[in-house]
């Protein structure tokens, strides 16, 4: 596939002065930012995710054997939870793009994390605030109204935490390259790489350390362990303020395309100017939100172009500070048709979440009916399956960067070796395949059940290895490699400039619409399957008399329809176009990716 996107370079050496002044230390110190600035962003980022995943993974195992939920009030309470922690990063995206700044917006939200924490660990050691155990196979006691309220409120701190930390931590991790530099510029595509690289290995060991310490410790402990990590991370990140880049906020992003969008509904009566140069445009207004490029004019909806035209009544007021609720620049303008030209895009990832969620759900119910012994006095906690899911992303990753990259950059031209549009291809493809074989691999596992009388005994163990669910789990992390990582480049390449954390929010959205989808999905699933007889695709106590392998063949065939939306989408995306303020003269430059 090929796509195209110009971008125009200006020279302004008064820009590159009022940049420098910005990113620069002039006094013999060392510029701040760059690789150094590494070590004390990802600690915070290594152990939320510790903290988050090590409680997640293994959440449906708490819910179920600690609050004795039924399975699917425990998967759906499971989503709920992830779709919450993942659509919370939009507040804190606006908190700090508008007001607050990444640095403290992380700051902050990382203590309301750590809260949130300790309340869960608290809730884990005192049998009060649990219902008590199960005992001699009798019916279990389920939660009270103040327990489950103890644990909700608990998770909603997490993830209004979550919300500060998710979307800020990435964007500001990119911050610390100049984009200006054309040496630092070239490395960001490599953050994005290591920056989910350094979260999957504090993933993997939250689903085997701090699952085996779950399971065979406790739950205290196995809370209590990441929450001291995290409140180890915190000290580090705020260490590290001398030496951090600091974008100053440049006040709400929000508000901006609200006054784009009343502005072009003022005027819609308006004939359209014959000449974009027409358009309304000023740079010493537009400054602190066009640091790095000022975007220019572009010839897709233009009914939003009506909101740069200047009528007789607002020439006078357009000399010094127009009234934006009336008259906005064309870089303004195209913030927001950046934002719409991303959408489709963006709602194409929605799918690949929905089925890695499954994962942390059904596939361990799966896991936990197998043979996980390695020895007679060892097995593996169902919650740690996903280790291969990490360890087949990880390896992915470090495959991408070293291997890939270099060889497909020879072929394509492209720094990056492939566009990100191309790299998420890849993953949705890989996707579709981890759903296909997740559904022979439910067939199997039930065969082997029938075969030794076990279909009508959920709690007994059905004489087959764990492994067999390995393809499944690997196969969703080389998806995850590929498309995820894809994603959140393009979300961060294409979002305008002042919006960064809002882009990094929005691929939290996307998961969190993911975990919703498999709400809904697991809700009409349950609900439309039921038979006369009680039958049922995803019952509610036994998994052996169920119809999985129905339910991941209708993610696998939902994943074929998004992957031919996705190539309709991605065939006719443009590219923001951006006029870079970078040496003494204009060039124009075809970008192929």
């Amino acid at each position: 596939m090929h796509f195209r996107s110009t971008i125009t370079i200006t020279i302004t050496n008064k820009k590159m002065e009022e940049m420098n002044k910005q990113h620069k230390i002039h006094d013999g110190r060392r510029a701040k930012g760059g690789i150094i600035t590494m070590p004390f962003i990802f600690a915070n980022e290594v152990c939320e995710k510790l903290a988050v995943v090590g409680f997640q993974t293994n959440m449906i195992s708490y819910l179920t054997q600690q609050i004795h939920m039924p399975i699917t009030q425990a998967a759906n309470t499971l989503t709920n939870f992830g779709g919450t922690a993942s659509l919370t990063p939009l507040l804190g995206a606006f908190i700090a793009d508008s007001f607050a700044g990444r640095f403290w917006t992380i700051t902050v939200a990382s203590i309301i994390y750590q809260i949130g924490m300790i309340s869960l660990t608290i809730s884990a050691i005192l049998p009060k605030l649990r219902p008590p155990p199960c005992q001699n196979g009798q019916i279990c006691e389920e939660a009270n109204s103040g327990q489950l309220a103890i644990l909700y409120i608990s998770l909603l701190l997490t993830a209004i935490g979550s919300g500060g930390i998710r979307p800020c931590v990435v964007a500001f991790g990119a911050d610390q390259f100049d984009e200006t530099d054309e040496k630092q510029k070239a490395s960001t595509w490599k953050f994005f790489n290591w920056y989910y690289f350094c979260m999957g290995v504090s993933m993997l060991v939250a689903v085997t350390v701090i699952v085996y310490i779950q399971d065979n410790i406790g739950w205290g402990w196995g809370l209590g362990v990441p929450s001291i990590a995290m409140a180890i991370s915190i000290i580090a990140f705020v260490f590290g303020l001398p030496l951090y880049r600091n974008m100053d906020p440049s006040g709400s992003p929000f508000t901006r395309l609200v006054q784009v969008c009343v502005s072009a509904y003022k005027k819609r009566n308006l004939p359209m100017v014959s000449d974009a140069k027409m358009l309304y445009e000023n740079e010493e207004l537009d400054a602190s939100i066009s640091v790095a490029g000022r975007l220019i004019h572009t010839k897709q909806m233009k009914f939003l172009d009506k909101a740069a035209i200047v009528t007789e009544e607002d020439y006078q007021k357009s000399k010094s500070k127009p009234n934006l609720w009336r008259l906005n620049t064309v870089h303004r303008v195209e913030e927001l048709k950046s934002l719409l030209r991303m959408g489709p895009i963006w709602a194409s990832g929605i799918l690949l979440f929905t089925a890695y969620v499954q994962q942390n759900t059904f596939s361990l119910q799966q896991a936990k009916t197998m043979n996980r012994h390695l020895t007679n006095s060892f097995q593996i906690p169902a919650g740690s399956m996903s280790v291969f899911t990490l360890t087949s992303m990880l390896a992915t990753i470090v495959f991408y960067d070293r291997v890939f990259v270099p060889i497909a950059r020879r072929f394509t031209g492209v720094e990056r070796g492939v566009s990100f549009l191309s790299r998420m291809a890849i993953g949705f493809t890989i996707s579709i395949l981890a759903t296909l074989i997740a559904g022979f691999m439910e067939i199997k596992r039930k065969k082997v059940a029938f075969e030794h009388d076990l279909i009508d005994k959920p709690h007994e163990t059905i004489p087959i290895m764990v492994f067999w669910l390995v393809p499944q789990y690997s196969l969703h992390g080389v998806a995850e490699a590929f498309m995820a990582i894809g994603h959140l480049e393009f979300l961060y390449d294409q979002a305008p400039e002042s919006m960064r954390s809002t882009a990094a929010a929005l691929f939290w959205m996307a998961i969190s619409a993911g975990n919703y989808m498999s709400t809904l999905l697991v809700t009409l699933v349950h609900k439309f399957s039921q038979g006369s007889n009680g039958s049922n695709w995803l019952p509610d106590d036994n998994l052996n008399e169920g119809r999985l392998e129905y339910f991941y063949w209708m993610i696998t065939l939902l994943q074929v329809v998004n992957l031919v939306y996705y190539l309709f989408c991605a065939k006719f995306y443009t590219f923001k176009p951006l006029e870079v303020h970078k040496s003494d003269k204009q060039v124009e430059l075809g970008n192929h990716v």
